[in-house]
């Protein structure tokens, strides 16, 4: 008897990357992920691609500002699933420290990062990994907005 094979019809892609935990690290991310979308069928002035881009720069950039432990890389994963219309993004560093969403003071030079995310991601959160660290992750529409 054999076993039925099932399958997405449209199965999720999938891009998978580590950085060095540098500035540089992070815009080689964001570099990456903007060929990555084009390939997609998302290119450069989508909604979806503008959007997700943002959300990868802010995530990546925590990642490299709080989130560095010396020695140790972060890694990138995206994932398009067009049945759902989204792109996942998730950015995983070895820190301990947990992200936190705060308002700053309109004088403050950052803090804002996850204001953004929130703001332009469908869903997004944290979850502990195997190993030290975390993973930050958030959905980002590909479909334009009605």
């Amino acid at each position: 008897m054999s076993v039925p094979r099932t399958q997405s019809p449209t199965p999720a892609r999938t891009f998978t990357q580590r950085f060095s935990a540098t500035r540089r690290g992070a815009r080689l991310a964001r570099l990456l992920t903007e060929y990555q979308l084009t390939g997609w069928g998302h290119p450069h002035g989508t909604e979806a691609h503008d959007t997700v881009i943002l959300v990868v720069a802010e995530l990546a950039a925590s990642a490299v500002l709080h989130g560095r432990v010396p020695g140790r890389d972060l890694a990138l994963f995206l994932s398009h699933d067009e049945n759902r219309g989204v792109v996942r993004i998730e950015v995983t560093d070895t820190h301990s420290a947990q992200p936190t969403q705060r308002t700053p003071d309109t004088d403050d030079n950052g803090g804002r990062g996850l204001l953004l995310v929130d703001a332009l991601a469908a869903d997004w959160g944290v979850r502990d990994r195997l190993g030290p660290g975390k993973t930050v992750w958030a959905e980002c529409a590909t479909a334009p907005r009605t």
